[in-house]
């Protein structure tokens, strides 16, 4: 059986992956399992420049295909800010306190659009690599709704479901979630080993 590496270590994450991919020839195995417990300096412009960043630093240190991601929320009016910028985009990089700074940028703002993006980099040994990304529509709303969620999930508000992904059900969340949708996307360019289709 073949060995990937997901770069992370967020459980949830993880679990993630395994379930969508859910190859039979594929053990995906975490940072933590191969002992690798490096910070890796994410100083991309773009979600893709840091998937690959970390994908590549991975499958060069260890051999081994590596899949990694990044991903943000980008808000219209802010010029699609926070971005990559996300998780550090208050001083303290608390959800609640990124949040609260999200939501005092946009006040007198009428245009609340915005999407969460994922970008998956699937990078192999020999150099080959992939990126696929991926989106979640919806609106930023002022009173944060519901407790499921983390980031910016409370604020941010889905047509598909008429409330925001932190009070949707994690079943759902996977069906029209950024992450879910471009892991969904390997599939597409990968075979039942994650070896690029020609």
């Amino acid at each position: 059986m073949q060995k990937v590496i997901i770069a992370s270590n967020n459980k949830n994450k993880i679990y993630e992956f395994k379930k969508i991919l859910n190859l039979e020839n594929v053990e995906f195995v975490s940072l933590n399992e191969i002992g690798f417990h490096d910070e890796i300096e994410e100083d991309g412009l773009t979600f893709e420049d840091n998937a690959l960043i970390k994908a590549k630093t991975i499958s060069e240190k260890f051999n081994m295909i590596t899949i990694s991601d990044d991903s943000g929320i980008e808000v219209e009016a802010l010029n699609w800010a926070p971005g990559v910028h996300s998780k550090r985009f208050s001083p303290t990089c608390d959800d609640n306190d990124n949040n609260k700074l999200l939501i005092e940028k946009l006040q007198g703002v009428e245009n609340r659009t915005a999407r969460y993006a994922c970008a998956i980099c699937i990078y192999h040994p020999n150099g080959d690599y992939r990126i696929v990304v991926d989106y979640c529509y919806g609106k930023i709303v002022d009173e944060p709704v519901g407790d499921k969620g983390f980031g910016y999930d409370p604020h941010f508000y889905v047509e598909e479901y008429k409330t925001t992904l932190a009070n949707v059900p994690v079943e759902d969340k996977n069906k029209i979630s950024h992450r879910a949708k471009a892991i969904r996307g390997i599939l597409g360019i990968c075979d039942e080993n994650l070896n690029f289709k020609r």
